[in-house]
């Protein structure tokens, strides 16, 4: 006995008419902001609900406001951040590196980089009128920034009698493992700047917080020139990465040298 396909069997011609009918709806990725709905455009969507319920790419994209042929300007986001695998990576970027990105010319990367700086300084103005006595505080005002960045960087703290933010200072940055600095330099600004107290910072590219040889070295040659100057040396704090049982950085005042 024959067995038919009944009625509802597909047939050769129902596949061929469902495969042309696919590959004529354009692709999500393909859209142009403009074609996608109006509630998944990122402008529309931060006007309706406000930032906080945007990704990472889709504030990014408002920043950029144009995409490339082909990939529309959440895709062109997308890539950035895989690319650098995370916001601090792609906030390290300059707006050299940043213009030799496909479809990012000079205004992007300057609004790019322009828009990083301003998160930073935020972060930094929030805490000005602290009193800065605890390198959790420090690291709260600097550590996300250093974190940032590629080589060695020392910079230094100045404060007044209250222990409050007058200042900081870069002195130096070196190599990806080593910042040279001579005590003279790191006091000199607060010379200038007549400070009570400094706290000097320096960061470690790798992510490793723990000090060398060089950094305890550096500190006692610190604290001997701030006795002399009579510049209460509060503290030398190294910038690292937060993980697992480690706040990001690590403190000489908490570990007992000064």
């Amino acid at each position: 006995m024959k067995r038919g396909r009944g009625l509802g069997a597909p047939t050769f011609s129902n596949f061929s008419s469902r495969r042309s009918h696919i590959q004529s709806l354009p692709e999500m990725s393909q859209l142009k902001i403009r074609e996608m709905p109006k509630e998944e455009r990122p402008r529309e969507k931060l006007l309706a609900h406000g930032p906080d319920v945007l990704t990472e790419p889709e504030l990014i994209a408002i920043l950029l406001r144009t995409g490339l042929r082909g990939a529309n300007v959440v895709e062109v986001a997308r890539d950035l951040l895989d690319q650098y695998k995370s916001l601090t990576g792609l906030s390290r970027c300059s707006v050299k590196e940043l213009r030799k990105i496909k479809g990012i010319g000079p205004a992007k990367a300057l609004e790019l980089v322009a828009a990083f700086n301003l998160g930073k300084r935020l972060a930094r103005e929030k805490l000005s009128q602290q009193k800065l006595d605890s390198p959790g505080l420090i690291y709260e005002l600097l550590g996300r920034e250093m974190r940032m960045l590629r080589n060695e960087s020392l910079r230094v703290v100045l404060l007044d009698t209250r222990y409050r933010l007058i200042r900081i200072e870069a002195i130096s940055s070196g190599s990806v493992n080593e910042s040279i600095a001579h005590p003279r330099d790191v006091f000199r600004p607060a010379l200038i700047y007549p400070a009570y107290a400094v706290i000097v910072v320096h960061n470690h590219p790798s992510g490793d917080a723990s000090p060398s040889q060089a950094d305890h070295s550096l500190t006692r040659r610190l604290a001997e020139a701030a006795e002399l100057l009579q510049i209460r040396l509060l503290d030398h704090i190294i910038i690292g990465a937060p993980a697992d049982g480690s706040a990001g950085y690590f403190s000489f005042r908490e570990a007992g040298v000064l």
